[in-house]
């Protein structure tokens, strides 16, 4: 099985992910790096939902000494990466944390595109998930699913939620969804390695949210801290500890 890794340069959500592939046995032949100013907005976004939490590796960490070839493009829809993923041929791309991609990019793997979401699907789609899940009192989780033309619409892989404890932060959760969107991308390639990789077609409803206006998750932190989002589990004393799933 030959992927390749699509990713926005040194996004933390990517490097979760890459981590957890690597420690899997899934090291991916082509790291494909997109350094541009959306890269750095949405490095930084992910640097301040996850203040006061512990970061995964550096891609200089995950990949030393394994050989990896790692490119950097300056738009990952352009044609230099629609060439360099078209030379490689993969099995599948995964996605790391990329902008949205047009079907030139996501069509040129052999089998399939995988993207793991913040988020669940079809309730919470685009940006913020975790602040949108709580400011709407939606059950907080992730989503492994196919790409194709839309915005988290594809076919779901894997599903999953987290609990959410009294006394968390939404830090905390932010971390949480980062740790479980990597652990449901290693069961995805677990599976396609296995032959029984498949998905399920999303139901009807959901949304699609843009980030969150600062006044928005205030609301959001308040209700974390009043605890009156609706869907506290279990002892107020446990913190974010095995909510990989």
């Amino acid at each position: 099985m030959r992927y390749t890794f699509l990713v926005l340069k040194d996004h933390p959500y990517g490097r979760e992910m890459l981590t957890q592939l690597v420690a899997a046995g899934f090291v991916p032949p082509l790291v494909i790096e997109e350094d541009s100013p959306v890269a750095d907005e949405e490095r930084a976004k992910f640097y301040e939902r996850l203040a006061g939490q512990p970061l995964p590796p550096t891609f200089d960490e995950i990949l030393a000494g394994r050989g990896v070839r790692r490119v950097s493009v300056n738009h990952h829809n352009h044609k230099e990466c629609e060439d360099l993923i078209e030379a490689e041929a993969p099995d599948l791309l995964i996605l790391g944390g990329t902008r949205i991609l047009k079907p030139n990019i996501f069509r040129k793997a052999r089998h399939a595109t995988l993207n793991s979401h913040p988020g669940l699907l079809p309730e919470v789609r685009g940006s913020a998930s975790v602040a949108w899940s709580i400011y709407h009192d939606v059950p907080i989780g992730c989503t492994c699913h196919f790409i194709e033309e839309g915005i988290d619409t594809g076919a779901i892989v894997r599903r999953r939620e987290i609990p959410v404890r009294r006394g968390q932060t939404y830090e905390e959760l932010v971390h949480a969804t980062l740790v479980l969107a990597g652990t449901l991308m290693v069961e995805a390639v677990t599976d396609f390695v296995q032959c029984k990789l498949a998905g399920v077609p999303q139901g009807p409803g959901g949304s699609t949210y843009r980030g969150m206006p600062p006044e928005l998750l205030a609301e959001v932190n308040r209700k974390l801290a009043m605890g009156t989002y609706k869907h506290f589990i279990g002892d107020p004393d446990i913190r974010t500890e095995g909510t990989q799933g």
